[in-house]
């Protein structure tokens, strides 16, 4: 039987197959049930920033009754019975999901910006995470926001938060940074232990009849996968860190390509969502089939055998490819 266990962030998972954040850690029900599916691990889905603030604001105002943090400060964020569960519930299923699992729980911060909001990680940590995981999700619309200054605040959040846990921290990073190898060393150096490649950007869609913005989500497909591919096999012994690559994944195969890029797990929400916990042993069947198969004994052993370093033609992974993907287009009949 091939050996599928791997390692992630120091802790020794039975295989590659992590449940990312997402609403599937909402309630113990589907996250025991994911365990028992075969899942190795489980991050529970980000408490936003936003979130805290809210609830700290909405606290100053009961308290204070000051106008100076009334209405127009509060109006800034959304209503908060549309989060799934304010700082302090998120905390108990934390808790609760630690009592329930025998997996590891990988709790979760969505922020940007450092500030007191940042004190949850180590309430996280507290209430019994094995590692944390910083999403660092942000659209930047001021036109006098420069990129340098946002990755410097980015970079600088990451050693906040470091600086307050123990336990391993990983960061969710955005594809869209234009020197992303140069960035990734940076959060690293600041104290990430892994990276989480990629965050999904969900885009509005306009209703034309009620002329409104309408919040959108379309689950992943496998062909997704393929830009986190391409920079987990850039970045694999280049950055040193623990990879873990997200969006796309659906398949034992989508798997393998993740190991031979040089992820140590692949993470998946849509793929559960669509299928259900299921997919899962199904998942782990044919991986251990197609490792027989081409003579496998484990996943270590194939764990960036097809990065950027270990491959004959680096340059696929660079511009060349640009060139090559086009050259191999024919007209239509």
């Amino acid at each position: 039987m091939s050996e599928l266990s791997t390692t992630y962030l120091g802790l020794n998972l039975k295989n590659p197959l992590v449940v990312s954040a997402s609403p599937l850690s909402k309630t113990l029900d589907r996250a025991r049930k994911a365990e028992e599916a075969g899942a190795s691990a489980i991050v529970m889905h980000s408490l936003f920033e936003e979130q805290i603030i809210h609830e700290s604001l909405e606290l100053d105002h009961f308290l204070t009754r000051s106008a100076d943090t009334s209405a127009e400060a509060l109006s800034y964020f959304p209503d908060s019975d549309t989060y799934l569960m304010g700082p302090e519930k998120y905390l108990r299923q934390v808790s609760d999901l630690k009592k329930t699992l025998k997996i590891p729980v990988i709790g979760s911060l969505n922020g940007v910006s450092k500030g007191g909001w940042t004190k949850y990680a180590k309430q996280i940590q507290d209430a019994g995470a094995d590692a944390f995981e910083l999403n660092l999700y942000y659209i930047p619309t001021d036109l006098n926001l420069t990129a340098q200054e946002l990755e410097n605040a980015q970079v600088e959040l990451v050693a906040q938060v470091k600086s307050a846990i123990s336990i391993p921290l990983a960061v969710k990073l955005s594809p869209f940074v234009t020197a992303l190898p140069n960035f990734a060393r940076r959060v690293v150096e600041a104290g990430a232990s892994g990276l989480t490649l990629f965050n999904r950007f969900y885009q509005p869609d306009f209703d034309l009849e009620e002329m409104k913005i309408n919040p959108s989500l379309e689950l992943s497909t496998s062909t997704e996968m393929r830009l986190p591919l391409r920079w987990v096999s850039i970045l694999y012994g280049k950055v040193n860190a623990d990879f873990a690559l997200t969006s796309g994944v659906h398949t034992a195969i989508d798997v393998v390509k993740a190991m031979m890029a040089g992820a140590k797990v692949t993470m998946m929400a849509s793929a559960l969502l669509q299928g259900g916990e299921k997919v899962i042993p199904s998942m782990l069947t044919d991986l251990e089939a197609w490792m027989k198969e081409k003579e496998y004994t484990s996943i270590k052993q194939m764990q960036g055998s097809m990065s950027q370093k270990a491959v004959k033609e680096p340059a696929a992974f660079e511009r060349a490819n640009y060139m090559a993907v086009l050259n191999t287009y024919k007209d239509l009949p």
